[in-house]
């Protein structure tokens, strides 16, 4: 916020305000919301008795304030300060579905994260956490700007309106704190989706070691018998028949079987 000073005397005679404030978009609900969030700057110049505004982009805020100057004149009779007054009030009041949207949207990636923790949901959690901290970002100025109109001594601006700015700085400290309460929110998600990705990690680390540990006695006997160190020297017809590759096959069965018991027993599983 830029104030001119009278040059004759140097004292804090105040001809003219200018102000930046930031209008917040952002649209996109559901489970393929990005966090992406858009922010419109508004210029404004506050004078005695005139208000000039300039925006590149169409502001919702600014659209609402000017259709309803021109349905009831008595806004504009209540003077320059007033209309300021109502302009913050409106781009401040699109804050709030902004951030109840983002709220949702977190919502729906805490609940995404059970059934389906995708790289695509971190991509998203770490979006949402910057689109938090640009939004402190614009809340946080914004908040001084409005502190400083509501109570400081400004010619432009009568004492009787500075109570309006007092209420439009009450809802930015609200913002404020929610904004600072959801990023909380989405180191929670962060935690939560490591959590899981480990947990889920783990029990598949436990099933393939329960998979090699059930065929390692299996690859130690076949890989005993299949040594060909000794040369045999009597028939081994006894060793080659039906009778033992029966008997061997039901050891290969009933061995991981056991074992497989053995671990449920001592809850390895």
């Amino acid at each position: 916020m830029l104030s001119r000073i009278n040059p004759h005397n140097g004292n804090c005679w105040v001809e003219y305000l200018y102000l930046v404030l930031h209008a917040v978009v952002f649209d996109v609900q559901g489970k393929d919301a990005d966090g992406h969030i858009d922010t419109l700057e508004l210029d404004i110049f506050l004078g005695q008795n005139y208000l000039v505004t300039y925006h590149a982009q169409s502001i919702a805020a600014v659209d609402r304030v000017w259709a309803a100057c021109q349905r009831d004149e008595r806004h504009l009779k209540r003077g320059a300060a007033y209309l300021l007054y109502k302009l913050a009030d409106e781009l401040v009041a699109d804050y709030m579905p902004a951030v109840e949207q983002m709220d949702d949207a977190i919502d729906l990636i805490e609940d995404e994260i059970f059934d389906n923790p995708a790289p695509t949901v971190l991509e998203r959690t770490f979006a949402f956490k910057r689109a938090l901290l640009h939004l402190r970002r614009i809340i946080m100025p914004q908040r001084e700007v409005l502190n400083k109109l509501a109570r400081d001594d400004y010619a432009v601006i009568a004492p009787e309106h500075r109570i309006f700015f007092r209420d439009v700085y009450d809802h930015l400290v609200r913002l404020y704190d929610i904004t600072e309460s959801m990023r909380d929110l989405v180191g929670g998600v962060l935690d939560t989706y490591l959590s899981v990705v480990n947990n889920r990690m783990n029990e598949i680390m436990k099933t393939l070691t329960v998979i090699t540990t059930l065929f390692m006695p299996l690859a130690f006997l076949t890989g005993f018998f299949g040594m060909n160190f000794f040369q045999p020297v009597t028939p081994l017809d006894i060793w080659t028949g039906i009778p033992a590759f029966i008997l061997t096959m039901i050891v290969m069965m009933l061995l991981p079987a056991g074992m497989f018991l053995w671990m449920r027993r001592r809850a390895w599983m």
